[in-house]
């Protein structure tokens, strides 16, 4: 889906994805220990190109139940994306993450940007629902989702492959009536 939509969070901006961005997306995939916590960690070599993320950006962009965002901190430096997969009719979706610059790890960056996307997705975007699955050892990660408000809904054991091993993940989810009330008690809107 393509948005023209920028969102400004405390700490960063979200700005639409572009096949621009497709050179950062590969160096971010190209360190071991970015890809090690993605979903995509299984990738080959040949899906880390730049033309194959472009291509792949030509795809996302094409598709209607995606939306995308690329994270810059307020001074306008990329730093990881964000994104709702699989938006559906009934008012749902995935919440897609990736901070690939790692001196940013650990610094509220992925917070601000989840929340920001979740604030457009539940009022600009009308949703009611977005969940997300995360790998089960994946403490900082399941950390930031629970800051922004996601509770636990489940283990999907050996749900998917790292280095050729089966992993567990968690599955997590929040509702626009939780996301309300946490930002409420945040003292924002």
């Amino acid at each position: 889906m393509i948005t023209k939509h920028t969102l400004d969070g405390m700490i960063v901006r979200l700005v639409p994805l572009s096949p621009a961005h497709a050179a950062l997306d590969a160096r971010w995939m190209a360190d071991a220990e970015v890809r090690h916590w993605l979903h995509r960690s299984e990738d080959g070599p040949e899906a880390r190109t730049v033309g194959a993320i472009e291509r792949k950006i030509g795809e996302v962009l094409a598709d209607p139940t995606e939306l995308r965002f690329v994270i810059e901190t307020k001074e306008g430096a990329p730093i990881g994306d964000v994104g709702l997969l699989g938006i559906h009719p009934h008012a749902r979706a995935e919440l897609s993450v990736k901070i690939g610059e790692r001196s940013y790890w650990s610094g509220g960056y992925g917070t601000d940007a989840i929340r920001c996307l979740l604030a457009f997705a539940f009022g600009g975007l009308g949703l009611r629902r977005v969940t997300l699955i995360a790998d089960a050892d994946n403490a900082r990660g399941i950390r930031c989702y629970e800051k922004c408000g996601f509770r636990h809904e489940g283990l999907l054991r050996a749900h998917r492959l790292r280095y050729g091993k089966p992993i567990d993940m968690v599955a997590m989810a929040i509702l626009r009536e939780e996301f309300r009330s946490s930002a409420r008690d945040a003292g924002g809107s």
